[in-house]
């Protein structure tokens, strides 16, 4: 059976990337399908919604660090977008973070980061322990200090996500749930998509946006590098009239990382477990008990929180840890998948990259000026090259 259309442009992925792109693009007057699979939830719903761009600058993305730090300059506006679009809080918070280290060793780790954050010219502060208890009081007295990194700032990432749907269904985006089948390739062009109930969702553009599965809805040239990489968020509670956290703590704990994003409703959510399983969704012992005995090395009030819940999610990791956005080598095809880490941070500047490669040369495989674009060094054909 083949759908009414073809549509503008069909978005396969229900994320923060696929719903981002899905709206934006409604926006400009386009009809829009999207698709969201029910078999992997999106990472964006396992996320603890951390918007980054200093504690996530690694050695070796030195490029990517500098994207990153142009999306954190979107969000406060692409925050109030959302939430004019949908009449939902989505939980911004310009909140900073603390980098912080248990011990002696990882206190020298974190130094070695610190001369990296400045070289690059972001902002990082040291600080000592005394200095750090004061912005958080209830970092263990036993702390080796940290860093203040204020350019560091948080989303919820539920409420992003609700918001985003709403956004969507008053954008007046077309949404189908099923599992995407092949993609519709029609003389080496894709005009749409197979859904494996039958249906045919046709279109004159299809963006994947499929995040960590994106690899598994397309085939040969059309598949982009992408794969799982597992990780997991515990949520906690504070009891009541408990003294809650101030500030986002992400600590080196005898090497290993965590991370504590307290949320305005007393809640507080952990994470940073990196997992290369496929795709895996159990949830297993070990990962659980090291995060949650990590992170109250770091704040010994933890132990008298509340389980709220355990959330798995897979990132889309790729070889070089960047984004994947720009068209593919198949004409009618567009990425936009691959975010790895950074998919909620990277949502603004990415939609508005999809917008703008179909603005400026509809189905043309340039698409747009690359050199001037902010993903200039994070397009398809760097991967494809090398299988070439």
């Amino acid at each position: 059976m083949v759908e009414p259309g073809p549509f503008d442009v069909a978005v396969i992925g229900g994320g923060v990337i696929g719903l981002s792109c899905a709206w934006r693009l409604a926006e400009t007057a386009r009809s829009v399908v999207l698709l969201a699979s029910d078999q992997f939830p999106p990472a964006t719903s396992a996320a603890a919604g951390m918007l980054a761009p200093v504690a996530e600058a690694h050695f070796g993305e030195e490029r990517l660090a500098r994207l990153n730090s142009l999306a954190a300059l979107r969000w406060p506006a692409f925050a109030a977008e959302i939430e004019a679009a949908s009449g939902r809080d989505v939980g911004y918070l310009r909140s900073g973070s603390l980098m912080v280290a248990l011990d002696p060793s990882d206190r020298r780790q974190l130094d070695v980061v610190h001369a990296f954050q400045r070289e690059l010219g972001l902002e990082s502060f040291e600080l000592g322990p005394s200095a750090c208890r004061a912005k958080e009081p209830l970092l263990t007295p036993g702390m080796n200090g940290g860093l203040d990194l204020p350019g560091d700032h948080q989303v919820d990432n539920r409420l992003l996500l609700e918001a985003l749907w709403t956004a969507v269904a008053r954008a007046g985006v077309n949404v189908v749930h099923g599992e995407a089948g092949p993609l519709v390739n029609d003389q080496g062009v894709v005009t749409g998509v197979h859904l494996a109930s039958g249906r045919i969702l046709p279109a004159n553009v299809v963006v994947m946006a499929a995040g960590a599965a994106s690899g598994r809805m397309a085939a040969d040239a059309a598949a982009p590098p992408v794969r799982p990489v597992k990780g997991l968020t515990i949520r906690l509670t504070a009891p009541s009239g408990a003294p809650r956290m101030q500030r986002i703590v992400r600590g080196l704990v005898h090497g290993r990382s965590c991370y504590l994003v307290p949320r305005q409703d007393g809640s507080v959510v952990l994470g940073a477990t990196v997992e290369e399983k496929g795709f895996d969704l159990a949830v297993q012992f070990g990962p659980v008990h090291d995060l949650m005995e990590d992170a109250r090395r770091l704040l010994p009030t933890l132990g008298e929180y509340t389980l709220d819940d355990i959330a798995v999610g897979l990132r889309p990791g790729t070889p070089d840890n960047g984004p994947i956005v720009g068209w593919s080598p198949v004409p009618g095809l567009l990425w936009a998948t691959g975010h790895y880490r950074n998919g909620i941070l990277l949502a603004p500047v990415t939609a508005d990259e999809v917008v703008s490669l179909l603005d400026h040369h509809p189905g043309d495989q340039a698409g747009g000026d690359p050199d001037r674009s902010p993903f200039a060094d994070f397009r398809p054909d760097r991967f494809v090259a090398r299988r070439s």
